[in-house]
């Protein structure tokens, strides 16, 4: 199986890739500077300038990438533009999503960016993720977009261990909600493979 992974270079890009290349599949990195692809294999492209020519051939494209700052807004552009590339495509794209825009309740009215404890700094940042979503949501593209638990812990432990849960913020048995960036990696590769949750929105958690 053949992945690109565009944000390779990246926290949790990188973690994908490398899980993806001890499980044998055929990883190609996304990045804008060669010198920062951990794979051998790479494009050196920015999501604009990335085309359906680029991927011929590739079974999957997984988006981690991440904007901050003021570039937060470039979420919904960079999905509208792997939208138009993959139009018409077999590839599918798998999207290292944010726990933000979960719900908080089964009506699913109410998501975890809107609650007035959520962290302002990295509110925009939710939201802007949680939109990127409602535009995949309409397209004809085969997507699968995934959350992390509310506590994404990039120094986490690899555990080999998580559980799948639907669109709605869920805890563990003591009330938390965590996940580490290893483990988020080994369910994202699980996905590649079996393409068991195709056009929905799931999330990870210990």
């Amino acid at each position: 199986m053949k992945v690109a992974v565009i944000g390779a270079n990246g926290k949790e890009g990188s973690m994908i890739v490398k899980e993806a290349l001890d499980r044998g599949l055929d990883v190609t990195s996304i990045v804008r500077d060669s010198k920062k692809s951990p794979t051998d294999k790479y494009l050196v492209r920015d999501f604009n300038s990335l085309q359906t020519g680029d991927l011929q051939g590739i079974d999957v494209l997984v988006d981690a990438l991440g904007f901050f700052g003021p570039n937060v807004k470039e979420y919904v552009p960079a999905m509208k533009h792997f939208i138009e590339i993959l139009q018409g495509t077999k590839t599918r794209l798998l999207v290292v999503g944010g726990a933000g825009s979960l719900y908080v309740d089964q009506a699913h009215t109410k998501q975890l960016y809107q609650q007035a404890d959520f962290p302002e700094a990295i509110k925009e940042l939710s939201q802007e993720m949680g939109n990127s979503l409602d535009v995949v949501r309409q397209s004809s593209l085969n997507w699968t977009f995934i959350s992390p638990a509310a506590m994404f812990d990039f120094k986490g432990p690899r555990t080999g261990k998580y559980i799948l849960a639907g669109e709605e913020l869920t805890f563990d048995k003591d009330g938390k909600s965590e996940i580490s960036y290893a483990d988020f990696a080994i369910a994202m590769v699980d996905e590649i493979i079996n393409a068991k949750h195709q056009r929905e929105r799931i999330s990870v958690r210990w």
